[in-house]
């Protein structure tokens, strides 16, 4: 390269330069009382939108924010200029654009605004999942500041699909107390005609390494998985399930999670939903009057009733804090998970592997709210966007055209029974579907782990209902060395795999949807069990343990553990109740408690240590969300305990001055 071929083929018009125009036609609708009460900046803002070409007349419309997660670019006619990090975000500017036109329409003036996310299945196995948990905090801290950066802002509308940025999205709206908000969930990708879904394609390498998977059925598979641009994955994921909760919290409109992206229904929930936050603003319904307790508890019950990913552990409590609400505790999802049946068959746990669109045709989340309103298990007099409570929501629904047209359209379609994909408590309970997720603790988990208990393969749990698994460990100290342990044939049905150093101190809490999609999709992968600090994909599935506390680098006893411990996992699929211990080596077995000393007076594993490539910003993240009462809290910011924690070491390090002086 050099200056000449960078610089040869400049046309002469380029050089035409003007510098000066005539500007914007007409003038500013302003009033004395306008020009001699408002601050400088209101009025400079009318100004700047008529500079970009808004015409004057219609300045002084309500103003509404549409934040996105928007990313890359794209022709009219959808070819890609630049590509986005994921399909979830690539289309949402047409979702923009439907809401933006009806809030003209309206007499409203839009304003857009972009906080592009991540893609965790891009950086699965990678350096890039040390920034992926959290992205989130720092796009919701990013998203608040763009919110009150427009300062005569009448509502907003947030949209986005995926892992990170919906959860965000929701938090950063959840913190606008006094203002009307609305989420609009950004949608589902196609499922391929003939070929996998984004889940297990995910799989791929370890299949064709494990001789599974042809070279040529590896690159056809993997070129076809994602069958439209747009949406989030397939499967009932952390996104998908991210979007059912924002219904089930009532702030966003009924059934518009899971709705198939780019198809005209999914544009029309955009329009309905600008029209809704409008309706809000003219009502003085805020998000704070939304989002209550009862809120809370409804969203855990839908994600239980879904079976959704337990990374909405780290974001439920989250938007629960961010809106000033009871953050819910382990207590509080043993309590709701206990008493709700799971009703939906859809990927990754079936039992019959339908995308999430057809969740959405089936009736979607209002469907399996009009079941667990028979149980008894709503809050219905919660408000939400619609203006109205959920019983009333529930009443429109259960006689609505647009029920009775979507159930019809999958029939059609795809030839599947609606009933067979949201089911009722007692077909549910027929097929051997079980509650969601249960909480084991032991001695390698002392202050508890999670496990979506309702994935592990039924033909591995015993008929009482209890998966039982006692093997030696072989112990990892990064994920990296687990897949390739996996990749070359080192791990073998009947081991248990331990994985430590990756909580957030270690790697940002990294996701391990490497190893646990490796296991799903393996021929052997369901006897073999897996035990981490770190999280999973809200795809995983199997008999795998994570964010086990305290994390091993915090000085946790699974850190401890050794190759050939002799470990015992037991998970009551039924009851809900488990248990994770270390139980002594092949020639030395001990009680829980003896071998809970012996863990004690060990020496933390020679390999553990921090990532190397650990960016500082993500220890810094670790270190406030640590002093904010860490992953079981939702990995918070918590403002007052973090200034109390350093004020005190102030104190504690000018007293050391003083003592050192003296």
């Amino acid at each position: 390269m050099s200056l000449k071929s960078i610089f040869s083929e400049e046309n002469e018009s380029l050089y035409k330069i003007q510098t000066q125009a005539e500007g914007p036609k007409g003038s500013l609708p302003l009033t004395p009382e306008l020009l001699a009460g408002s601050p400088s900046g209101d009025i400079f803002g009318l100004t700047l939108n008529a500079g970009m070409g808004w015409e004057p007349s219609k300045l002084l419309g309500k103003q509404v924010m549409i934040l996105s997660t928007q990313g890359g670019i794209r022709e009219n006619d959808g070819t890609p200029i630049a590509l986005g990090l994921h399909t979830g975000h690539f289309e949402l500017g047409l979702q923009m654009r439907a809401a933006a036109e009806e809030i003209r329409n309206q007499e409203g003036v839009p304003y857009a605004a972009y906080v592009t996310d991540p893609c965790d299945g891009r950086s699965q196995g990678t350096s890039g999942m040390f920034d992926s948990l959290p992205y989130r905090n720092d796009a919701a801290t990013v998203m608040r500041r763009l919110i009150r950066s427009l300062p005569k802002r009448n509502a907003v509308v947030g949209i986005a699909a995926c892992d990170k940025g919906l959860p965000a999205m929701m938090i950063a709206l959840s913190a606008m107390h006094n203002l009307a908000t609305i989420v609009v969930p950004g949608g589902a990708t196609l499922q391929p005609v003939a070929g996998e879904d984004a889940g297990k394609v995910q799989t791929i390498g370890a299949r064709f390494a494990n001789k599974e998977l042809s070279l040529q059925e590896a690159a056809e598979l993997g070129c076809r998985a994602c069958a439209s641009p747009g949406g989030g994955c397939q499967f009932l994921g952390t996104a998908g399930t991210s979007q059912v909760v924002a219904e089930g919290l009532g702030i966003a409109l009924p059934h518009s999670a899971l709705a198939p992206s780019g198809q005209p229904i999914w544009t029309e929930i955009a329009k309905q939903s600008a029209r809704a936050v409008l309706e809000l603003e003219k009502k003085g319904i805020t998000t704070q009057d939304i989002l209550t307790d009862k809120a809370i508890e409804n969203a855990m019950v839908v994600h239980a009733a879904f079976g959704g990913s337990t990374n909405l552990l780290l974001h439920i409590p989250a938007i629960a804090h961010a809106a000033n609400c009871h953050i819910p505790t382990v207590d509080d999802w043993e309590r709701i998970n206990k008493k709700v049946p799971r009703l939906v068959s859809v990927l990754p746990n079936g039992p019959i592997p339908h995308p999430t669109v057809r969740a959405f045709l089936a009736g979607g989340v209002p469907e399996v709210m009009l079941h667990l309103r028979k149980l008894g298990l709503l809050h219905e007099d919660v408000l939400t966007v619609t203006g109205e409570t959920l019983g009333a929501n529930l009443d429109w629904w259960e006689t609505s055209e647009r029920r009775t047209a979507c159930k019809k359209r999958l029939l059609e379609v795809d030839g599947i029974d609606p009933s067979d994909v949201i089911m009722s408590p007692i077909e549910s309970k027929e097929r051997g579907l079980t509650s969601t997720v249960t909480f084991p603790s032991g001695n390698i988990a002392p202050e508890g782990s999670v496990i979506k208990s309702t994935s592990i393969d039924p033909s591995v749990v015993g008929e009482d209902g209890v998966y039982r698994h006692m093997g030696k460990a072989k112990v990892f100290t990064s994920e990296r060395a687990a897949i390739a342990a996996i990749k070359t044939g080192g791990i073998e049905a009947g081991d248990m795999m331990v994985v430590m150093g990756g909580g957030p101190s270690g790697t940002g809490m990294e996701e391990t949807y490497q190893l646990t999609s490796s296991l799903k999709h393996l021929s052997y992968g369901k006897h073999v069990s897996l035990i981490t600090d770190a999280r999973f994909s809200g795809v995983s599935t199997g008999a795998c343990i994570g964010h086990v506390g305290p994390e091993a680098l915090a000085g946790g006893p699974i850190g401890k553990l050794r190759d050939g411990d002799i470990l015992e996992m037991v998970v009551d699929r039924n009851e809900l109740v488990g248990s994770i211990n270390f139980i002594g080596t092949e020639n030395n077995r001990l009680s829980y408690d003896e071998a809970a000393q012996v863990l004690a007076s060990r020496e933390m594993h020679p390999d553990l240590k921090p990532n190397p490539g650990l960016p500082d910003d993500t220890r810094l993240w670790a270190a406030l969300q640590s002093v904010s009462g860490g992953t079981w809290r939702g990995s918070i910011y918590d403002t007052d305990r973090i200034l109390e924690v350093i004020n005190a070491g102030i104190k504690a390090l000018e007293n050391e001055k003083q003592l050192v002086k003296s």
